[in-house]
């Protein structure tokens, strides 16, 4: 609660000769030369004398930085607000409360309905993120049925997997964005087995899982990977890939690179799988090989998952 340092902040504003008058309220002007648009001030108290918004923004920055002093500050917010914390930025750096490049706001999308407008229940209210994810997991319990997946599992191991597929099914179609687009909420598309969907990639890992097991069940191992089939390559060169894409995730603060990087992978193991056997490969080292490809595949596949919030069933 930073209530209490509202009032020295305010104080101290007018010090600094930052804080002006109009139209009865106090305000800090934060436009610059060179801006392309206009940029409003930050309404710091109002002519009722009330403080807004942005005022507790801007003791929170300088609460943050007394008790914490971080190097870089993000604020995960809705896209829809970027010009309030522009405004509430270059305050912050007027007053000194902030070192230039060191408060960044990280905008995302909105998860819209049909209609193209961010997603609400059919009585006009917000959804309530239990109730979105009990809406996932029913949505999972019958595309594991009518996939006939999981029919041999115990009731608890069923319902144990129909969550994660329903997690997986609603963390990937947010995370698959970029954090800035907003998106249609289609459930019947996101708990697909097919297609870009977290049930497709938790399905081919569980697929990868079923494959080692019973390489390890004939007492197959993994040996050194050698190329010989376009499929091999193309799988070893995405596996090399991940580096770049965590990189990538990285610098733009946007997972969604994480997200590709799994679709391409699960996507590119289903090509090596149906072109280059494992089992029944035509020797020893070659089959030594392939097991390693896939054993490095579940460990990047389920690596990137992870990275994601994403949790995948051992068995479906």
């Amino acid at each position: 609660d930073v209530q209490e340092l509202i009032a020295p902040m305010v104080r101290q504003l007018e010090v600094k000769g930052l804080l002006v008058e109009d139209q009865g309220a106090r305000i800090v002007r934060v436009a610059q030369e060179g801006d392309k648009r206009d940029v409003p001030p930050l309404l710091v108290v109002s002519s009722e004398g009330s403080a807004m918004y942005g005022t507790t923004d801007l003791a929170t920055i300088l609460d943050r930085r007394s008790s914490f002093d971080p190097h870089l500050i993000l604020y995960c917010v809705d896209q829809r607000q970027a010009d309030h914390f522009e405004t509430v930025f270059r305050a912050a750096y007027l007053a000194g409360y902030a070192e230039p490049g060191t408060l960044e706001h990280i905008g995302f999308g909105t998860m819209n309905g049909s209609d193209g407008k961010p997603f609400k229940t059919r009585a006009g209210g917000v959804l309530k993120l239990h109730d979105l994810i009990e809406m996932a997991r029913e949505k999972a319990r019958e595309r594991l049925r009518e996939a006939g997946l999981g029919a041999e599992l115990s009731e608890e191991a069923f319902e144990d997997t129909a969550h994660k597929v329903g997690i997986a099914a609603l963390k990937f179609a947010d995370l698959q964005n970029f954090r800035g687009t907003s998106y249609v909420f289609d459930l019947d598309r996101f708990t697909s087995f097919e297609g870009k969907t977290g049930p497709y990639l938790l399905y081919q890992s569980v697929r990868i899982k079923s494959v080692l097991r019973k390489a390890a069940e004939a007492g197959a191992e993994a040996g050194r990977i050698v190329i010989r089939e376009p499929a091999e390559r193309d799988l070893a060169m995405l596996l090399d890939a991940f580096e770049g894409a965590l990189t990538e995730a990285y610098d733009k603060k946007a997972p969604n690179f994480v997200a590709e990087h799994a679709y391409k992978l699960a996507q590119t193991f289903s090509k090596f799988y149906a072109a280059c056997p494992i089992m029944s490969a035509d020797n020893e080292p070659t089959r030594a090989s392939r097991l390693n490809l896939a054993q490095t595949t579940l460990r990047q596949l389920e690596q990137a998952l992870e990275l994601l919030g994403i949790e995948a069933p051992e068995r479906m």
